[in-house]
């Protein structure tokens, strides 16, 4: 039996997993580490943690599973996108990583934007400019800390500089890439064009990769350290989204997968490269050689339900504590008891705002039809609806860019309602399901060293092979429709609130 492991640095903490050729989990470890926001807006975090969490992770579950290292055939890593790492010619880290939420580079973006030009920015690589993204970073270290730019010698993102840790090489890899705006997005190459127009050395980037191919084996002393063989192979590996599509199992055409976690994403495979010129929507390359994906995000999405939950269902946390259950199983049963519609109550989950379609920062929540025939139970079933409503405008940004979906798994927290998925299976109008394994981006990671191990001879074979399916949630034919009149309301509802929105944002 061959062994790999899966690395998933995240930005609460590092988990990686030991997994067997076939999937199952042997060992894991998650361990902790902190943010740092030393302004409003700013969110920092030290490689350094990255490193220590991974070495004593990885060393953890070789030393637990008993597994003998010739049996452990290689390392994927996958970690939070966007994220910059500045080291010198010495390899010394120049500064905290800026990480994926930091939104102090509003000024940058606006000089991309002048620079480049934004309709140019999206045909180069897929996306506007964007605060959270590398690029703009690495501008603003270039505007505001001349001094640690003037050392720069290598740009990594977060997961690289873990490959670097263990290989010594300065690599990264197209999935991860795709979310710096410094790549040719549809080429798969760095952007000569972009580096020249914001004076970027290219000597600073990584060797490019394909997530499935190997970048390095480990030194003699990563593996003294870890308890590994040096002859084991680091993959490419993957950025988070990239890496849980493969978890999931999405790795060829009409497969998506939808995640509600606090915020939601629609995330689909596509084959053929799309770009939604309006910037709805993100395209970045895929983790499975020469294949894209695209994916839209809505904003409140599980905070939309963990918001009510607080603020108005007190008795169901006071039930769920005695009955030893889930304050959202009680909730998932009340508005059960609720019909389709809500009773003729709409939600809008614009609690922060909302990304895909309207890219709308001034958007706010809205209660359409309240009247007094409503309860808190209808309010309950309109919330959940309303987040369901908001993840269909994603597939319908897809369908206008020619992605359809017929294969849909449900993850993240939300995933596990029933209720939730039902609604999803209705309004998506496909099989929604589970997968087996809640490991995610680490199993994702774990795929492609399978692959670049040899184990495997694709990343969709060894997906076919690794992820299994759980539950099956069939569209119900008669709420199709039903769905369908109220979801065609609620599309006309922002359209007719935006510009009183705005208003209200500078009140």
């Amino acid at each position: 039996m061959a062994y790999v492991i899966g690395v998933d640095c995240g930005t609460s903490g590092t988990k990686t997993v030991l997994f067997d050729e076939r999937g199952n989990v042997i060992s894991s470890k998650t361990i902790e580490y902190p943010m740092y926001q030393p302004k409003n807006g700013y969110a920092e975090q030290d490689p350094a943690d990255w490193a220590d969490a991974m070495i004593n992770t990885i060393g953890y579950v070789v030393r637990e599973s008993g597994v003998n290292k010739d049996d452990i055939k290689g390392i994927g890593i996958s970690g939070q996108m966007h994220g910059l790492v500045m080291l010198d010619g010495d390899n010394n880290v120049l500064r905290r990583s800026i990480i994926w939420c930091d939104q102090r580079t509003a000024n940058e973006v606006e000089q991309m934007n002048k620079t480049v030009g934004r309709e140019r920015l999206v045909e180069i690589t897929a996306n506007p400019a964007l605060t959270g993204w590398t690029a703009a970073k690495i501008l603003w270290v270039r505007n505001n800390e001349p001094q640690i730019y003037s050392k720069v010698k290598h740009i990594l993102l977060p997961k690289d500089y873990l490959r670097f840790i263990l290989t010594g090489e300065y690599a990264a890899e197209v999935s991860d890439a795709s979310g710096m705006q410094l790549l040719d997005v549809p080429n798969r190459k760095w952007s000569d064009e972009l580096l020249s127009a914001f004076e970027i050395d290219k000597s600073w980037l990584g060797k490019l990769y394909e997530s499935c191919e190997i970048t390095g084996t480990l030194t003699k002393s990563a593996a003294k350290l870890l308890g590994l063989n040096e002859n084991t192979i680091v993959v490419g590996g993957a950025g988070d989204n990239a890496a849980a599509a493969l978890g999931t199992g999405v790795a060829e055409d009409g497969k998506a997968f939808t995640t509600i976690g606090t915020s939601g994403v629609v995330f689909a495979h596509t084959s053929q490269i799309s770009i939604d010129k309006k910037g709805r929507v993100h395209t970045c390359c895929a983790a499975v050689p020469n294949t894209w994906h695209v994916m839209g995000v809505t904003q409140g999405a599980g905070l939309s339900l963990k918001w009510f939950r607080d603020n108005f269902c007190m008795s169901e946390k006071e039930t769920a504590k005695l009955m030893g259950v889930d304050e959202y199983y009680l909730m998932d049963r009340q508005a059960e008891n609720v019909p389709i519609g809500a009773n003729r109550l709409l939600y809008l989950p614009y609690l922060m705002g909302e990304r895909t379609p309207h890219l709308d920062p001034d958007a706010r929540g809205v209660f359409f039809g309240l009247s007094a025939v409503h309860t808190r139970r209808d309010m309950l079933r309109a919330v959940m609806e309303g987040v369901a409503y908001s993840l269909r405008d994603c597939v319908e940004v897809f369908r206008e860019m020619n992605i359809n979906v017929n294969d849909m798994t449900a993850c993240g927290g939300g995933g596990t309602s029933p209720l939730w998925r039902s609604m999803l299976a209705d309004l998506y109008n496909c099989e929604v399901k589970t997968a087996s394994s809640k490991e995610g981006p680490a199993l994702g990671a774990a795929i492609l060293a399978l692959v670049g191990a040899g184990i495997y001879t694709s990343v969709p074979e060894a997906c076919n092979a690794v992820v299994k399916t759980d539950k099956i949630r069939k569209p119900v034919s008669v709420n199709v429709p039903e769905y369908e009149k109220y979801y065609r309301l609620y599309r006309e509802i922002y359209p007719a609130l935006r510009e009183q929105f705005r208003k209200l944002s500078v009140i």
